[in-house]
C-alpha cells in the first residue's frame, strides 16, 4: 500500500468570454500528491492519501473525490481553514500557467503534533511533494514524516517546484539536500532542474544526489522523454511520445504515479531494489511512465490513466 501526502486544491481552468468584467471557471480537484494517490488507484494500487483538508465546499468536494476514485482517507486530518485555490491558464500549446491562493489554507497548515503516531503497517510507500514540503508548517511536518519512516518504507520525492508559491529559489535547493539524504527515489522535471540548478549537468546533479542517499533519480523532460540514474551506476533514457495535446495538467503527477506502481509490480518498492536496477530495466520504467504521461496530455486537466489503458499495452 502506498501513502501518498500533501497539497490538495481545486484547480480552476480560466475561459475567455466577451466581456472583461466577467470570468468563467471549470473547477477540478488536483494537487501534485492528491494526483499520485488517483492515479496509482486507477492503475489498480492500494493507496491513502494523508493532508489537512478544509471542510469548506471544495474540501468536501475533494474527499468525496478520493472516496469515489477507491482512496483511503481515513488518516486525513480536518480542518475549518480554507482550501488552496490554483487559478489555470493554458497556452496554445496546452501549457499551463498558476496563480496561487494560498495564504493560511488548508493543506498548508499541517503541523508537526498532527502526524499521524503510526502508519498503518500495510503502507510499503510514502511520498512527499510539491509546495507542501516549501511551506510552513507543513515542510516541516512532512520532511519530518519522511525522515521517521525511511528505514522502513520507501520514501518517494518531487519537489514539483512552485515559484508562484515560494519565489525564494533557495528554501527549494534546501529541501531538495534535505530530502537527497531521506527519499529513496527523486523525481524532478527538467524544467525545474534548469530554474534551480542552471548550466548544470542532469549527471552531475543525479550523481550528487545519489551520493547523498538517493538510489534512483528520473528526470522528465516533457515532449522530450526522461531519463533515469541508479544507484549502482547504470542510466537509461527513453524519448517522447507524440500525442494530440489537449493540456499538460498532471502530466508529471502521471508519471510519478506509473513510476511507483511500476515498481511495486516488478517488486523494486526498496532502496537497494530501486539502486540495482540495469539499463534494460530503467528503460521499461520510463517508457510506462511516459506513455501514462502522454495519455494525460492527451485530456483536459489531470485526467489520469486507469490500469486497463497500460498495463495490457507494456
Amino acid at each position: 500500500m502506498f501513502l501518498s501526502c500533501g497539497s490538495a486544491l481545486f484547480d480552476c481552468f480560466s475561459s475567455p468570454t466577451d466581456s472583461p468584467a466577467t470570468i468563467r471557471l471549470d473547477g477540478r480537484a488536483g494537487g501534485s500528491p492528491l494526483n499520485i494517490a488517483i492515479g496509482l488507484a486507477r492503475l489498480g494500487r492500494r493507496v491513502g492519501f494523508f493532508t489537512k483538508n478544509s471542510t469548506d465546499i471544495f474540501g468536501q468536494r475533494i474527499l468525496a473525490y478520493l472516496k469515489q476514485e477507491g482512496v483511503d482517507t481515513s488518516l486525513i486530518v480536518p480542518t475549518e481553514r480554507n482550501s488552496t485555490l490554483a487559478m489555470v491558464e493554458l497556452d496554445q500549446t496546452g501549457s499551463a500557467r498558476y496563480v496561487f491562493y494560498t495564504e493560511g489554507t488548508a493543506d498548508r497548515s499541517l503541523a508537526l503534533n498532527e502526524l499521524p503516531a503510526q502508519l498503518p503497517a500495510a503502507i510499503r510507500a510514502v511520498h512527499i511533494g510539491c509546495y507542501t514540503t516549501a511551506t510552513e508548517p507543513s515542510a516541516t511536518a512532512l520532511v519530518a514524516l519522511a525522515k521517521r519512516e525511511r528505514e522502513r518504507r520507501f520514501i518517494s520525492y518531487d519537489p514539483n517546484v512552485r515559484p508562484s508559491i515560494v519565489s525564494d529559489l533557495d528554501v527549494w535547493r534546501d529541501r531538495i539536500a534535505t530530502m537527497s539524504g531521506t527519499a529513496h527515489l527523486l523525481k524532478l522535471s527538467s524544467e525545474d532542474a534548469e530554474l534551480l540548478y542552471p548550466r548544470q549537468s542532469l549527471e552531475h546533479l543525479a550523481q550528487d544526489w545519489i551520493t547523498r542517499g538517493v538510489r534512483l533519480v528520473i528526470v522528465t523532460k516533457g515532449g522530450e522523454g526522461a531519463v533515469a540514474y541508479s544507484g549502482h551506476g547504470c542510466s537509461a533514457s527513453v524519448p517522447g511520445i507524440h500525442v494530440n495535446v489537449v493540456d499538460t495538467v498532471g502530466a508529471g503527477d502521471t508519471f510519478q504515479a506509473a513510476t511507483l506502481a511500476w515498481l511495486e509490480k516488478h517488486d523494486a518498492l526498496g532502496g537497494a531494489e530501486v539502486a540495482g536496477l540495469d539499463s534494460d530495466a530503467l528503460r521499461s520504467l520510463l517508457s510506462f511512465g511516459a506513455k501514462a504521461a502522454a495519455i494525460t496530455c492527451s485530456r483536459r486537466g489531470a485526467d489520469l490513466p486507469f490500469a486497463a489503458e497500460l498495463w495490457d499495452r507494456t
